[in-house]
């Protein structure tokens, strides 16, 4: 068999734009709550401009200098460039049904309304009036396009809108952005119902008070996409601080790689914008009002309405952590693992903030990838920094999008005193680390927290991630060991527990595959169970064909991008791949081998892509614990149940959902949360009833 067939591998971006389909069903499904559905519209949106930003526009880069390689899948990046288009066509016409033929006139019915100026009463037409002198027209600026003033340079996601005038001799065209100081949607005084109307339908019944004396003809939005991706030299960079804040400014300037029209737009404007882009057809998408979807994520946090959202669903503390003041002494007893949104993040900051006040702690080192807007990790580093503490900490400026925020961050913790670094020469530093170092009464003693996801209080709420508390001394020696590679010159060690990309992580799985499928010829059960975000990686991809023709029973729970087929006679079909896409992002990295009945467990900050393996720093862990080690097989096993929120994968590639008939419905986030009220409603009623007969609870009273 030769594993190296196209035919048996998906292409990145095709498999990518199936997982956006994904989470466009979740806007249609109308078991959801309408506000969500709408979050997930805007989801959609929001991940196709960074799918345009990053991904085609590097696919047109390579298209323009001439690169005629083939991916995994057999596709040129013009083929792929051509596929893309057709299938994001289909997927805005989609969006677009979505929008005006399902989630408006479910608004509709619980008496919200979006009104256009023709549909206002008098009352309202006299608010947009006031409304449109007092605040739009100081602000907005209308650029006429003639000779002396040539097509204006459109900033990358704006809106704007194109007029064409009514002259006999020429055409003549302006633009007017809408500013985006301005809210998109404004609220409409109403006796009945929440009444809104788009700011782009007040500018244009307002176009002529703008262009006084000159008959307008047509006017229509448009919105341009350009090339976002930051393209840095670092090992000519003397100051990489410098040169990202220079990248930031020029990823306004990228060139054009999508153009986003109004229905029904003029062609001779359509025309115009094309060639003053230079873009072709197959770049232009056609939408309905209003352009960019992305709008109705601000909306749906209209105050109110909480029976349009799904319900209230806290994050639960740990049992193992709840009401304890001497967090050090539970750790150092007992490895403790935190599931989050499920539990929570504060476990977390509240760790630093007592570190920040304990005498004992010397040193605090942490890795900081994406943060929150209102960060309790900064605060909590920030407050053991001004606490006499010795603060280290690895801040990723390279993290995409965030790069802006990240150096803000780092200023921020420099200005408090940390000592702050930003990683490898060459790699983006993705690892999860906490390490807490403190003095005790029988020597120094490290306190780590790994975890498969960011420290960042806002997606805690709303991604799954794992963390682990430990003071076992193999993983903290890892861990000490990588700070020293990331802070200063030391080469990287022979790894005690974990496995480092771009080091050996990618080695170590293969191992890992490879001690299954020798299982599988020996006789023995082998099994695999993988939970991650995406799976590319043409080498795992191999060796994951070579373990099901081995007879190794696989279940691959990828959420996103999946370049594996799964069910191919011979090669895959002891492979089977579900999706979960539900009300929280599935961002946990979980590994389960069999390794005849003696299982191992592996929690990751990595994905199976080369940029995790090759590009990045990267930890995978073990986890040693057999209560941990229980409780991950618990989790897994209920995601791979799941009959609500799991797509099924087929061997052409295509999700469906999973066939329901005879089983129960399991939505395995709900399940998850529940079991998270149940452990520590159980360690409440313990800890009030038994708690004189049972040593464990008694001595963490008293602590």
């Amino acid at each position: 068999m030769n594993l190296d067939d196209p035919n048996l591998y998906l292409n990145r971006e095709l498999s990518w734009l199936d997982f956006n389909e994904r989470v466009l069903e979740e806007a249609f499904d109308k078991e959801n709550p309408v506000f969500e559905r709408l979050k997930f519209l805007s989801i959609t949106s929001s991940n196709l401009d960074e799918f345009f930003m990053i991904r085609v526009a590097g696919l047109k880069e390579q298209q323009e200098a001439g690169y005629t390689g083939i991916d995994p899948s057999g596709m040129t990046a013009t083929e792929q460039l051509k596929a893309i288009s057709i299938k994001v066509h289909e997927m805005v016409e989609r969006q677009n049904n979505c929008l005006h033929r399902s989630l408006l006139p479910a608004l509709k019915k619980e008496n919200i309304f979006f009104l256009k100026p023709e549909e206002f009463d008098n009352e309202q037409k006299e608010y947009i009036e006031r409304y449109f002198t007092d605040t739009v027209y100081p602000v907005v600026t209308p650029m006429a396009i003639d000779q002396s003033r040539p097509f204006p340079f459109l900033q990358n996601k704006s809106i704007n809108l194109g007029v064409v005038f009514d002259q006999k001799d020429q055409s003549l065209f302006a633009v007017v952005q809408i500013p985006p100081v301005l809210p998109r949607l404004i609220k409409l005084p109403s006796k009945k119902g929440q009444c809104f109307t788009f700011m782009g339908d007040i500018l244009k019944s307002h176009m002529n008070r703008l262009f006084s004396g000159y008959p307008i003809k047509d006017i229509h939005a448009f919105r341009i996409t350009r090339n976002a991706d930051l393209s840095i030299e670092e090992e000519d960079e003397h100051d990489l601080l410098i040169e990202i804040e220079k990248s930031l400014q020029r990823r306004r300037w990228g060139f054009p790689v999508r153009l986003e029209i109004e229905k029904g737009m003029n062609v001779e404007l359509r025309e115009y914008l094309k060639e003053m882009l230079e873009l072709t057809d197959e770049d232009i998408y056609i939408s309905g009002t209003p352009l960019d979807l992305t709008l109705w994520m601000k909306f749906v946090q209209l105050k109110g309405f909480d029976n349009l959202r799904y319900p209230k669903a806290l994050p639960q503390a740990s049992p193992d952590l709840y009401g304890q003041n001497d967090l050090f002494k539970i750790v150092r007893d007992e490895d403790i693992m935190l599931h989050h949104p499920f539990e929570s993040f504060k476990h977390i900051s509240d760790l630093v903030y007592k570190a920040a006040e304990d005498p004992r702690v010397l040193a605090i080192k942490q890795t900081l990838y994406r943060v929150s807007g209102n960060s309790s990790i900064i605060d909590a580093l920030v407050h053991a920094a001004n606490s006499g503490k010795q603060v280290t900490v690895l801040v990723e400026i390279k993290a995409r999008f965030d790069e802006e925020s990240n150096i803000q961050w780092a200023k921020m913790l420099e200005r408090a005193g940390c000592h702050v670094v930003y990683g490898l020469v060459g790699l983006k530093t993705h690892a999860k680390m906490l390490l807490i170092v403190r003095e005790e009464d029988d020597g120094i003693k490290r306190y780590l927290h790994l975890s498969t996801g960011n420290y960042n209080d806002t997606t805690a709420k709303l991604y799954t991630d794992i963390g682990l508390l430990t003071v076992r001394d193999q993983l903290t020696t890892d861990a000490s060991a990588l700070f020293n590679v990331l802070t200063g010159y030391s080469l990287p060690p022979r790894w005690k527990t974990f496995a480092v990309a771009p080091y050996n992580l990618r080695e170590t799985f293969l191992r890992l595959v490879q001690s299954e499928i020798d299982n599988a010829a020996r006789g023995y059960e082998a099994r695999i169970i993988i939970k991650i975000n995406s799976l590319l990686d043409k080498e795992c991809i191999k060796k994951l064909y070579e373990a099901s023709i081995a007879g190794v029973r696989i279940d691959l729970i990828v959420r996103g991008i999946c370049c594996l087929k799964s069910g191919i006679e011979g090669v895959s079909d002891n492979i089977r791949v579900i999706s979960i896409v539900g009300r929280y992002l599935e961002h946990s990295r979980i590994f389960y081998f069999q390794n005849r009945d003696n299982p191992k467990f592996f929690l990751s900050s990595a994905d199976l892509m080369p940029r995790n393996l090759d590009r990045r720093i990267e930890v995978m862990f073990p986890v040693e614990d057999e209560r941990l080690k229980k409780r991950l097989k618990s989790i897994l096993e209920i995601v791979l149940k799941d009959t609500v929120k799991a797509r099924l994968q087929f061997p052409d590639g295509k999700y469906k959902k999973v066939d329901r008939r005879g089983k129960p419905l399991v939505n395995s986030q709900e399940v998850l949360h529940k079991a998270a009220i149940s452990r520590l409603r159980k360690f409440e009623k313990e800890r009030i009833s038994g708690l004189a007969s049972n040593p464990v609870l008694r001595s963490r009273e008293k602590s």
